[in-house]
This record gives C-alpha cells, sequence and structure tokens, in this order.
C-alpha cells in the first residue's frame, strides 16, 4: 500500500505536473524543481499547505518569476482545493481496505470512490492529518468499514509528508501555467543559475 501510494505521487508530481508544464509553459521542468525545492522541502517537513503557502509564494516570486499578483492569487486558491495528493491516497487506500476486509468493488464502486475522493480533496483543509478524517467519507460511500482506517494510520505521517509536497507542487506548476498565459511571468528569473532558499 505505502509503495503503491509513493509512486504513484512520484508519477503524479513529475510525469503529469512536469507534462503541463512543458505542455502550457514550454519551460524546463527539471529547472522548475530546482528552483521549486526549497518549498517541497518545507511542504514535505511540515505536512501542511497552509503552513507552506508563506514559503511558496517567496519562492515563487523570487526563484521561478511568477508576478505577485498572480502568485497572491492562485497559491492561496490552490492550497485550499488543490489537493491531488489526498485524492490520490483515498483512492489507493479505499481499494486496499475493500481487498483486506474481501469486498468486491464493481464498476460503480470504482467511480464512486473517484467522484468522492475528488470532492472529498477539494473540502479538505490543508493541515496535517485531515486526509485520513475525509477518508471515512468515501469508505462510507462505498459501504466499506470506517475500522478499516486503523490499517494505514500507522504509516500515514509518512505518506501526508509526500502528499503535501505534491499538492504543493501542483498549486505552483497552475501558478507558473496562469502566469505565463497571462504574461505575469519572468522568464530571465526563471532561467537564472540563482536559486534562493527560504525557511520558516
Amino acid at each position: 500500500y505505502m509503495s503503491l501510494v509513493l509512486i504513484s505521487l512520484f508519477i503524479h508530481a513529475t510525469i503529469v505536473y512536469g507534462g503541463l508544464l512543458k505542455l502550457f509553459t514550454r519551460l524546463s521542468p527539471i529547472r522548475f524543481f530546482k528552483k521549486f525545492f526549497p518549498a517541497i522541502s518545507v511542504g514535505f517537513s511540515t505536512s501542511s499547505s497552509s503552513a507552506t503557502l508563506p514559503v511558496s509564494m517567496e519562492i515563487a516570486e523570487e526563484n521561478l518569476g511568477i508576478s505577485k499578483d498572480v502568485a497572491s492569487f492562485t497559491l492561496p486558491l490552490g492550497a485550499t482545493i488543490n489537493m491531488d495528493g489526498t485524492a490520490i491516497m483515498q483512492g489507493v487506500a479505499t481499494v486496499f481496505i475493500a481487498q483486506i476486509y474481501g469486498v468486491d468493488l464493481t464498476l460503480s464502486s470504482f467511480l464512486t470512490v473517484i467522484l468522492t475522493a475528488t470532492l472529498a480533496s477539494i473540502g479538505t483543509a490543508g493541515v496535517p492529518g485531515v486526509g485520513m478524517i475525509m477518508l471515512s467519507m468515501v469508505l462510507q460511500s462505498v459501504g466499506l468499514p470506517v475500522e478499516g482506517i486503523a490499517l494505514i494510520m500507522g504509516i500515514d505521517r509518512i505518506l501526508d509528508m509526500a502528499r503535501t509536497s505534491v499538492n504543493i507542487t501542483g498549486d505552483a506548476v497552475c501558478t507558473m501555467i496562469v502566469a505565463k498565459a497571462e504574461g505575469e511571468f519572468n522568464e530571465e528569473i526563471f532561467n537564472s543559475e540563482t536559486v534562493k532558499n527560504k525557511s520558516l
């Protein structure tokens, strides 16, 4: 379970977000990850999108070349509603718990899990551990026992750190796309070799 969630998060962060960045902005995903890494490391250690927000905004402006107007709108919005990492974990956790309890999920159950996990991730607060609370809603939507959460709770702290890193990376990628589309992006700053490290 843990390995599958971590692999899924890694693929989502690198291939999906990296691909979207390359497709919509024609910028280097490798340079993006290198320049945004200080914020990713803070998100990993705090497990909170909200706590990482000030650092993400500074990094977006000073390392990525995004204007303050765009960063101050899209990053807080993303910290509130963009919880892709949480949705991925909830989907994998639901299937894992169903297998443990010997419950066969139908196609309609999978669609319900996708819909509920997506809606739950939008409504999830950017604080540590809240994804487990929202998981109970996803489990109930397909008739699985909420007690199954106890099976994965012990390792959730590590996964929460990885989920937060993916969530804030998604916020930054979307912000880059918006900034580039609106002409609020300084490519010289992005292409410079300087990486400013920020900490709380």
